[in-house]
């Protein structure tokens, strides 16, 4: 995914290390430790709410 702005949408593990410019393992350790921003399993795959995910950013910048 190359635009991070526009609708809502479901974001892949790919697509949210992209945008918070981190690893995919870093989401995979925070997803262990329940840590880092709301993910839900949709069959075998891990997604993010795109709004669940910029919500967690901007808690983290508000702290």
């Amino acid at each position: 995914m190359n635009n991070f702005e526009g609708t809502d949408q479901l974001w892949s593990v790919e697509d949210v290390a992209a945008y918070l410019r981190v690893p995919v393992k870093t989401l995979y350790q925070w997803k262990w430790r329940g840590e880092g921003p709301p993910v839900s399993k949709v069959g075998r795959h891990l997604r993010y709410d795109s709004a669940s995910v910029r919500a967690w950013v901007a808690g983290l910048e508000a702290a």
